[in-house]
């Protein structure tokens, strides 16, 4: 599982005008299974997306198709992290320390 957390470089009217593709791309990878949660940052300074990748590679790959990527209107800072607790509603979230 990674956490991937964005911070816009590029001024707000940039973002604004890259927004309808940004979720596009993000409807793409929900509806692929990779995306698990996403949403803005209060203030409006970046996104976080959760996300759910065979690899830190394959992640990087599927990141390089965000127009924010593209257009270098924003940075990545990626955690990878395991799951191994979570509320009831979450549990299909769970992995095992062991893969």
């Amino acid at each position: 599982m990674f956490i991937v957390n964005l911070t816009y470089i590029a001024p707000l009217e940039t973002i604004d005008a890259l927004l309808e593709e940004h979720i596009a791309f993000l409807k793409a990878g929900y509806a692929e299974g990779v995306l698990m949660a996403s949403g803005r940052k209060v203030p409006r300074n970046g996104g976080v997306i959760l996300a759910r990748a065979e690899s830190r590679e394959a992640l990087d790959k599927i990141l390089s198709r965000d127009p924010f990527y593209r257009e270098k209107a924003a940075e990545y800072e990626i955690t990878e992290f395991i799951p191994t607790m979570t509320a009831p509603e979450l549990e299909a979230m769970k992995e095992t320390l062991d893969g």
